[in-house]
């Protein structure tokens, strides 16, 4: 069976999610859907997709650019299997109405809100919890990054609560309107922040506390985490030895690698060849896993514009059964050359 995928929206989530379905041996790109023809729809053609508008005023928009133009939204949902909402938050929920009356599934983004789906998505935490569901959220890339680690350490060490403090970019790259900005902004003010209870839509078992700032930087977030467990740990080799061992998390140092900052971190991926010098990996620093009584302390870098690529793969996997979670990370890691741990 060859799952037939759109992507809906083609904009930071949706191109990478769109290259990655390409590279899969069992999907097929039936195309992508963008509001308006500009640089990043004439590459799709470039690439190969069909590119479709969003609606008859960019329709018209594509026909007068002179950019190839398949049809409407509509039109490329009903020629697929199962649809990956990459549209701009909020929009998901308004697109809903529309994947329902075509009898399609679809998978939405992390801006939109858990009920948008009433399952949120980490592959290799709650990936069966998602099998057959009509709807699925993957959550966002803070949330992503932060599932990964938690269940991890809860699963050999048993977490009572998590604390963590997040220093999020003030804009993706491309959004010179947006930043970087001359402060740091509190973002929110009050506490927690979205992500902690986020991530407890994911992983329900323990609180999670959450603060996060704006930060003048543009390529990627740091979490500093303090995780409670419910017994002591001999050393902090324990917890570095399963962090090392956990699916799609990549340890670093400082004193070995001379990786001592974020723009450290993406200058790896240009030198790995990574597309876009794409992280999809949560980042952990290994000298920076401490362990005092039962905290365990470290610092993280997550890859906002990357990080949930591979799993709104596995959620087309999950959502249609065709295959398990390993199986799935498996085939998905390879196509992206993600380095099995």
């Amino acid at each position: 069976m060859t799952i037939r995928v759109a992507v809906n929206g083609y904009n930071v989530i949706g191109r990478r999610v769109a290259d990655a379905v390409a590279l899969q041996s069992d999907m097929k790109l039936v195309g992508v859907a963008k509001v308006k023809p500009d640089y990043k729809a004439n590459s799709a053609v470039e690439k190969g997709y069909k590119v479709f508008a969003a609606d008859e005023k960019g329709e018209k928009a594509f026909r007068d650019s002179g950019i190839p133009c398949e049809g409407l939204s509509r039109d490329l949902v009903s020629a697929s299997d199962i649809v990956i909402d990459a549209t701009p938050e909020d929009v998901g929920s308004q697109n809903k109405q529309m994947y329902e009356s075509l009898g399609r599934r679809a998978i939405f983004q992390g801006g939109e809100e858990h009920d948008v789906a009433g399952t949120s998505f980490v592959a290799q935490c709650n990936f069966d919890q998602a099998v057959g569901k009509k709807f699925v959220r993957v959550v966002s890339c803070n949330t992503t990054a932060l599932c990964r680690v938690l269940h991890s350490i809860d699963e050999d060490f048993g977490i009572s609560k998590a604390n963590v403090v997040i220093a999020r970019r003030a804009a993706d790259p491309d959004e010179s309107s947006k930043g970087p900005i001359d402060a740091v902004v509190l973002d929110p003010v009050t506490i927690p922040s979205h992500h902690g209870p986020d991530v407890n839509t994911v992983l329900p078992g323990f609180p999670v506390i959450s603060m996060a700032m704006k930060i003048p930087t543009t390529h990627m977030h740091l979490h500093s985490l303090v995780v409670s467990v419910k017994r002591d740990l001999p050393s902090d080799d324990r917890v570095i030895d399963k962090l090392s061992k956990t699916p799609r998390l990549m340890l670093v140092s400082s004193k070995k690698d001379g990786i001592k900052s974020t723009a450290n971190v993406m200058d790896l991926a240009r030198e790995l060849g990574r597309p876009r010098n794409d992280v999809f990996e949560a980042v952990v620093w290994k000298d920076s896993v401490k362990v005092i009584g039962n905290e365990i302390y470290f610092f993280m870098a997550v890859h906002q514009e990357a990080i949930v690529t591979p799993e709104n793969v596995d959620a087309i996997r999950a959502v249609l059964d065709v295959s398990g979670a390993r199986e799935s990370m498996r085939m998905t890691d390879q196509s992206l050359k993600i380095k099995a741990n």
